[in-house]
């Protein structure tokens, strides 16, 4: 072997011998530059699989509703009051095979940029958007709208109990396949839809709990109608957005339950091909599936309001119990109040009530200006000496509080039951305000003292044994 290569050497050129190791460098460069491109590719195949693995969205629309039940709070669930755990609770105890998470004020901003900064969606308008917002009612909305996009699954607030499984929300008549979202009515009063302060809040759907599955166009629609919507008012009041000052309606239009249904109604009209308006869901008396979009009769979301027909919780389609005691946003963002007469929203939606109200805000207005002012004197007058009353009977309670049903038993004496009501009895509507005021008419009887409203409690029904 080794003397037939000293042949095979000795058989080559001496100069082809010199030459032959630069003959094959070129050859390998050769090779090398010709798969320059599938190198590249590589590399940039390996920085997009990099990339893929630091932000991983949710999938697009599918056939099953993903099993997760987001809320958002001020704090984790192990920092949370009684009140909130033991309604938190309610949903993971019916549905054990969901994951629960709680975006919280320390981890929002993350989950923000994580989803819809450079390495997520890439919309830094969304991103800078939220940072630069104060107000929390606001962020509270449009950060339970982010969420719905990417994840999906249910969304409920932090004071909404769970009184039914979620697989109850689609009743078996329909295929989870042909539903994209479910949602359920709060307020349907249309005849007051041309009211001054009710009319807008007059049509929604409710936005404390619904369901949805991801990467819905409607949800981003909704996002950005909002940031458009912030941008214009920090414009007219020529402020920073983290400047903004709104009251509770313009909460309610802009990013609330008016802003959710507007932006429904829209993408259900665009699905349809055909304008779809409140009057297909008006007295709905059971559930209806248009656009893709399952609606829900008002029990089931927002059942023990007092008004729009939404019956009580002890109903078998009540799915849900809102508590209201997360609700304190309107001390920031107050309704309405008129000096005299106070808030419409006290007659919760009460027709008679609306009507004497709005009579006595137009006879009000006919006044001259020292009628006027003497009119707003007596009504402080009045809330002076009945807020000192209160104080007085609070500082004139026992030490220990009375037993239920009224009064302490006296010593020696049998206990009377309360006297249960009549199912005849007929129903007493308080009479709050008093006949209209003629203008250039003196003034004969102070007002009758007006209860004020907790802010942060939605009105309750009078006297009505069905209302929780």
């Amino acid at each position: 072997m080794h003397a037939t290569t000293s042949q095979f050497r000795n058989r080559l050129p001496k100069q082809i011998r010199r030459v032959l190791p630069a003959y094959i460098a070129c050859i390998v460069l050769l090779i090398f530059l010709l798969n320059a491109d599938l190198l590249v590719s590589s590399v940039k195949h390996a920085h997009k699989v990099k990339r893929d693995t630091t932000y991983q969205p949710a999938a697009s629309v599918g056939t099953r509703f993903p099993k997760k039940i987001w809320q958002t709070w001020k704090i984790g669930p192990l920092g949370f009051e009684e009140r909130d755990s033991l309604t938190a609770r309610t949903w993971t105890a019916k549905n054990p095979g969901f994951r629960y998470e709680v975006l919280t004020d320390d981890n929002d901003i993350q989950y923000v940029e994580t989803h819809f900064g450079s390495t997520g969606l890439n919309r830094p308008d969304i991103v800078d958007m939220y940072k630069a917002i104060n107000a929390k009612i606001i962020k509270a909305d449009l950060l339970r709208y982010l969420v719905m996009y990417v994840e999906g699954g249910v969304y409920a607030d932090i004071d909404v109990e769970a009184l039914k499984p979620v697989e109850r929300f689609i009743p078996d008549r329909y295929d989870e396949a042909d539903i994209d979202m479910v949602i359920g009515v709060e307020i349907d009063q249309p005849e007051f839809s041309e009211h001054p302060v009710l009319g807008k809040k007059s049509q929604s759907f409710c936005q404390w709990t619904f369901m949805c599955k991801p990467k819905l166009p409607v949800m981003l629609t909704l996002v950005d109608n909002i940031l458009q919507w912030l941008n214009d008012v920090a414009e007219k009041q020529n402020v920073p957005v983290s400047e903004i000052v709104l009251d509770f309606d313009e909460v309610i239009s802009g990013t609330g339950p008016s802003a959710f249904t507007g932006a429904v109604l829209e993408e259900m009209s665009r699905r349809a091909g055909s304008e779809v308006t409140w009057n297909t869901f008006h007295n709905l008396g059971e559930s209806k599936l248009v656009s893709g979009v399952l609606v829900l009769t008002v029990e089931a979301f927002a059942a023990g309001q007092g008004h729009s027909d939404s019956g009580n919780h002890n109903a078998r389609t009540a799915l849900v119990k809102h508590h209201y005691h997360a609700s304190g946003w309107p001390v920031n963002h107050p309704r309405f109040h008129h000096p005299v007469f106070g808030e419409v929203e006290r007659c919760n939606w009460e027709p008679e009530c609306v009507k004497r109200w709005d009579a006595e805000v137009a006879a009000f207005e006919l006044l001259s200006p020292e009628e006027k002012a003497q009119q707003v004197a007596l009504k402080e007058f009045a809330d002076a000496q009945q807020l000192q009353q209160q104080q007085q009977q609070q500082q004139q309670q026992p030490p220990f509080p009375p037993l239920p049903f009224g009064q302490p038993p006296q010593p020696n004496q049998p206990f009377q039951p309360p006297q249960p009501l009549q199912p005849d009895q007929p129903f007493q509507l308080n009479q709050p305000f008093q006949q209209p005021i003629q203008p250039n008419q003196p003034f004969q009887q102070p007002l009758e003292p007006i209860q004020p409203v907790d802010p942060g409690q939605a009105p309750q029904p009078e006297q009505n044994p069905a209302s929780p």
